[in-house]
């Protein structure tokens, strides 16, 4: 699993600003169709950049509470600079498991990249639930590690890289079964849509040129791979040039809570 000291906070705020996430966020908002006055909590807010987003598209009669539960990332977090103009943003430690919110307290919940990190998927699809008001709207992103297409000189070198890199999660492949667990957690109404990234040609202000750094540190020392290997992987992925190419798909669901509960299933 990854954790997030000061540095580490940093990085992924340096990630998250690159134009491929930057795009992915506007995705993200426009599926939500926010509407002024919404309360919404992001589950899982990291340094803060989607929270302050949404408190623009609620405004300042709206409410958004981003929980996080790294404190490097609250900090980055309490941080951003807020216009005039938006909703207040709360920022408070909590986790995907047991959220800081009274029950259906919440028009909107939204959790990109977490739930692939989680232990206990229907767990946190039943607080997510708790909190949500009957019909709230639960957004979940998540990727498909299997869906990576990385262009390299030495391509079995790459697939043991990869590899150890899905050791960072507890389910490099949930949006696979997401789905139905939505559905059995009560909620209706689910839809699916994949959001590529894709970068093409070398640029190191790109989602795959700054991850490829993060990836080369947690795999270090992992599977037999060495710091040299890595550190060769690296300088190989730079030197692709024009013929550099990367995609990874990411999926989005956005599901309901009914206004009235669901029927028990017979059995």
């Amino acid at each position: 699993m990854l954790s997030f000291d000061e540095a580490g906070a940093r990085r992924l705020e340096a990630i998250y600003t690159t134009p491929d996430v930057v795009g992915q966020r506007r995705e993200v908002l426009r599926i939500l169709a926010l509407r002024p006055g919404e309360h919404v909590v992001d589950i899982g807010a990291g340094p803060g950049l989607l929270a302050v987003e949404i408190a623009a598209a609620v405004g300042p009669d709206g409410r958004v509470h981003a929980v996080e539960p790294s404190e490097s990332m609250r900090a980055l977090a309490a941080g951003r600079t807020r216009p005039p103009g938006v909703a207040t943003v709360e920022i408070s430690a909590g986790s995907v498991a047991a959220l800081p919110l009274p029950d259906a307290s919440v028009d909107v919940a939204v959790s990109t990249q977490v739930f692939e990190y989680v232990e206990d998927v229907p767990g946190a699809l039943a607080e997510a639930h708790r909190v949500l008001r009957p019909g709230g709207r639960l957004l979940l992103l998540d990727t498909d590690w299997d869906s990576i297409v990385w262009h390299s000189r030495d391509q079995a070198r790459t697939a043991r890289i990869l590899a150890a890199w899905d050791e960072h999660l507890v389910d490099p492949h949930l949006p696979r079964t997401l789905a139905p667990a939505l559905r059995a957690a009560g909620f209706t109404a689910v839809q699916t849509q994949v959001l590529p990234l894709l970068n093409v040609g070398y640029d190191p202000n790109t989602y795959s040129a700054m991850n490829a750094s993060t990836i080369g540190e947690f795999v270090t020392g992992r599977a037999g791979i060495s710091a040299a290997d890595v550190q060769a992987w690296i300088d190989d992925l730079t030197s692709l040039g024009e013929a550099a190419f990367f995609s990874l798909n990411r999926y989005v669901f956005l599901a309901t809570k009914p206004v009235r509960p669901l029927p028990a299933s017979p059995g």
